[in-house]
């Protein structure tokens, strides 16, 4: 089986692409994304988010939400505003937000090297988001939501990424956000063929955003094997839709702690004991740290420098030299006593697209007590953890810009 595939992707037309991009589904509460789709019927979140065409008390995983979903993504191709490829093509897909600029391909992902760790994770997952994934793909026959993977970078993609990106793309739009969003179509089959033969030669492919989606493509992959009397393992649902870009070209961001107290410490004695593991100096504003192993801190209206002490960073164990493992291991566990972060409601996570001010804010606002700014994980770093075979902590990486929901959809049947 082949780690990638080209697919018949669902599309909207030209004229209808800017009313459906839609923002991700899980970026959204229900209100926001009820706000974002007012006056636009067509705009995808009626798909993604379908609970915003029912009742507001409707709970967001009720039966209703994904049938309502299903009716919603029929309607959009019944009247014309979604049509399906004639054929299997890749699709080529930029990314720009400011200055940053990001090209990746869009593609069906094999499920078999999902399973086998050829396609490779490294979060958790959790069974009622699983669930979740796994019902919106059996209500629709589709996945509409795109895994976010990376790999490292092949120069033989990127010369045939560039040759497509010299033609006219399908789609070229600014969404609401500021972001854009363009997209090319992969027809020549001699450039289908050479991207195939890319990914191939590649020992592995890495998720970077989406592991409840992929593993709930491969809960239903497993129950339709069992359901199919003969299967070919090529069926659509062995593979899942994905956008893959070069490790290179991706913007990872900053992710952020704020915790809710000193867990009954003075900030006297606080700073004495953060001083044992840290080296801390007061900063005259806003630290953003420029390389692994240090960090900002910002308590009672002062910022400062932390340096972990070089003799507390492991040199071998790709998880525990992570600055989220560091700062969690030597500071936000046995200091302040939050050891599941997870579900420990003192403790909460943000996104550096927000900056430093957002945590400065939450702190002086009397919400939290304490905020910590981190250099962004590397893509390397995440690498190497998935390879290790092993899990990253939570609210280790937040990639921007984020791919929209509705350009292109994968159908299983």
């Amino acid at each position: 089986m082949s780690l990638v595939t080209p697919f018949a992707g669902l599309r909207p037309l030209p004229a209808h692409a800017a009313d459906v991009l839609a923002p991700p589904y899980d970026v959204l509460s229900s209100e926001e994304a009820r706000r974002r789709a007012k006056n636009r019927p067509w705009s995808f979140l009626h798909v993604s988010k379908a609970e915003i065409d029912l009742p507001p008390e409707t709970n967001a995983y009720a039966p209703e939400v994904y049938a309502k979903a299903k009716a919603n993504l029929k309607a959009m191709v019944g009247g014309g505003i979604l049509r399906g490829d004639p054929a299997p093509y890749y699709y080529v897909y930029r990314l720009r937000m400011g200055t940053h600029v990001q090209t990746g391909i869009a593609l069906a992902a094999s499920v078999a090297a999902y399973d086998a760790g050829r396609i490779r994770r490294h979060e958790f997952t959790r069974p009622e988001k699983e669930d979740d994934r796994v019902r919106q793909i059996e209500a629709l026959d589709a996945q509409t939501g795109p895994v976010l993977l990376t790999h490292r970078p092949s120069p033989a993609l990127t010369a045939m990424v560039s040759g497509v990106t010299q033609t006219a793309p399908e789609y070229d739009l600014v969404a609401d956000d500021g972001i854009g969003h363009a997209f090319w179509v992969v027809r020549d089959p001699a450039y289908i063929a050479g991207i195939s033969e890319a990914f191939e030669a590649m020992p592995a492919l890495y998720i970077a955003d989406g592991h409840h989606r992929s593993a709930a493509a491969s809960r239903v992959a497993a129950t339709r094997r069992v359901a199919n009397p003969s299967p070919t393992s090529e069926e659509p649902y062995e593979y899942f839709l994905a956008v893959a870009f070069p490790s290179d070209a991706m913007q990872v961001l900053d992710y952020n702690r704020v915790v809710q107290d000193l867990n009954g410490l003075t900030a006297e004695t606080f700073l004495a004991r953060v001083g044992k593991a840290f080296t801390v100096s007061e900063n005259n504003g806003p630290v953003r740290p420029a390389h692994p192993h240090a960090f900002g801190m910002y308590l009672e209206g002062k910022w400062y420098r932390l340096a972990i002490r070089p003799a507390l960073v492991p040199e071998t164990d790709p998880v525990a030299r992570l600055d989220v493992s560091l700062l969690a291991d030597h500071l936000i566990a046995p200091i302040l006593g939050v050891q599941d972060p997870r579900r420990d409601k003192r403790i909460d996570f943000v996104g550096g697209i927000r900056g430093l001010q957002a945590l400065a804010e939450r702190v002086d606002s009397g919400s939290m007590k304490v905020a910590f700014s981190l250099c962004p994980t590397r893509l390397d770093d995440m690498m190497a953890v998935a390879d290790a075979g092993q899990v990253m902590p939570p609210k280790s990486t937040w990639f921007e810009p984020k791919l929209a929901d509705g350009l292109v959809s994968h159908m299983l049947s």
